[in-house]
């Protein structure tokens, strides 16, 4: 069996968005192979997509590292998410379909429920289910990509606050779900800056130490993470 790339790809950048690999720290192929269980073959194919993304830098006498981006390119995603993010929600209230619409308010009704029981350890959760169903009904599969990627850059760079008033935050999602439901492409981008405007305000630059550069490659909390291939075909 041979597995994926892009399955060791996304256990890679996951490792990397969730601090497990820490900013500047060696990527080297034996270990990351080690850790997930695979040959390094698609650890190679891996990096080198993670490298085109921005999460990885090769490095003269290094090889490859997680990267280490600056305060202002930190800064740049988060101008760049309020520009596509309403280009998505006016494109999704064009070309989205009935099950995109089940699924949005379907989120809309389980997020405003946590809210009103007071159980908010899975907001967020549904808040990033919530704009990836959005992206997805964008129907534009080079947006939806550009916006995965943002969503997984922004999460590694920032640290984000709970919304002081979660019942806000939710009436604006049910708002949004409507003026897509109704095929209103300027509503939706109009309430789509509004929002992206207020929770971005929330965002806070994560704090990153220095790792140290042991020979052996990156500094990882876990000495071992097989890739999940539930689904790859023998």
């Amino acid at each position: 069996m041979r597995i994926p790339a892009h399955s060791v790809c996304t256990a890679i950048r996951d490792d990397i968005v969730s601090g497990v690999f820490e900013r500047g720290s060696r990527l080297t192929e034996e270990v990351l192979a080690r850790r997930y269980g695979v040959s390094r073959v698609p650890v190679r194919e891996a990096l080198r997509t993670l490298e085109s993304e921005g999460f990885v830098v090769t490095r003269r006498h290094a090889g490859a590292c997680v990267a280490e981006p600056t305060e202002q390119e930190a800064a740049d995603l988060l101008e760049i998410r309020m520009l596509l993010e309403p280009l998505g929600a006016a494109r999704a209230a064009r070309r989205r379909t009935d099950a995109h619409l089940k699924v949005l308010r379907g989120l809309v009704r389980l997020g405003q429920e946590r809210v009103r029981r007071g159980e908010g350890e899975d907001l967020r959760s549904l808040g990033g289910w919530f704009h990836e169903t959005l992206a997805q009904a964008s129907g534009s599969p080079a947006l939806i990509a550009l916006l995965t990627q943002l969503r997984h850059k922004i999460a590694w760079m920032y640290a984000v606050e709970q919304p002081a008033r979660p019942a806000e935050s939710w009436a604006e999602h049910g708002a949004l779900v409507d003026a897509v439901a109704r095929g209103d492409a300027e509503r939706a981008r109009a309430l789509a800056v509004q929002h992206a405007e207020r929770v971005t305000a929330a965002h806070r630059l994560r704090r990153t130490d220095r790792p140290d550069r042991a020979a052996g490659g990156a500094r990882v909390r876990t000495s071992q993470h097989h890739v999940n291939i539930a689904g790859v075909r023998h």
